[in-house]
């Protein structure tokens, strides 16, 4: 029962299915949910890609996709993102922190959008549904690496409130994304490219605010998933 609302927990967490009201009323902590993360992008992809498993490969197909998965998940990765890419603006850390927390957008926050939704769209036209379940799966394993090996930037928000997951919680994740990653095309490809994906962005958080944030947390995850994405897109084009 226990792990079924861990599920549940993350899924509320990750997602906007109504499946709070199964949840009980005092506070769980997150970071015993981690484990669960790859299984919910496993749904988010599976859910995301009706379009594609009812209509077929091609652009508008794709492009539905991508917005389904927008809608589902509240489009929680992509403000992480624009915040994210707009916080390379700031002159010093306490700037950059600041700019992550403003709710409006920048010129650079408005390109990553643009582009990363951009080449989602033009990467799925060519894939079947598999690689939006194997990318999102896998994706979602980024941020408990990123909340194990890195330090909170802040001593409040998401990122610290979410705590930093233990070993059995990061080896259950990677367990699950192995799985997502076998599901589509090109496994081998997607790890690859979603692995260089998250090494930068942790490389890219640490040079500007020291640590990871829930910003960064959402940023690396559409970055990996979009890495994934094309890796598999350029794979199996002919």
């Amino acid at each position: 029962m226990a792990r079924v609302r861990q599920l549940l927990l993350a899924t509320a967490f990750l997602t906007r299915l109504p499946v709070g009201r199964f949840l009980p009323p005092r506070m769980l902590p997150l970071n015993e949910a981690l484990w669960s993360f790859p299984l919910v992008g496993m749904l988010i992809g599976t859910i995301a890609g009706l379009p594609i498993l009812i209509f077929g490969q091609g652009l508008l197909q794709a492009a539905l996709a991508v917005a389904a998965a927008s809608l589902l998940t509240g489009a929680l990765h992509e403000d992480a993102l624009a915040d994210f890419a707009d916080a390379a603006g700031g002159r010093d850390r306490e700037t950059r922190l600041a700019i992550m927390r403003d709710s409006r957008i920048g010129s650079f926050g408005t390109m990553a959008l643009i582009c990363v939704t951009a080449i989602r769209i033009a990467a799925l036209a060519h894939l079947p549904v598999t690689a939006l379940i194997a990318a999102a799966g896998a994706a979602r394993l980024v941020p408990v690496l990123l909340m194990r090996g890195m330090r909170p930037a802040r001593t409040d928000g998401l990122g610290h409130g979410a705590g930093r997951p233990d070993g059995a919680q990061v080896l259950a994740a990677l367990c699950f994304a192995g799985m997502a990653l076998l599901i589509g095309p090109a496994p081998l490809a997607a790890m690859l490219a979603l692995t260089g994906a998250a090494i930068w962005t942790a490389r890219r958080a640490w040079h500007l605010v020291g640590g990871h944030t829930g910003d960064v947390l959402g940023a690396a995850t559409i970055l990996a998933e979009t890495a994934a994405i094309c890796a598999m897109a350029l794979i199996s084009l002919p």
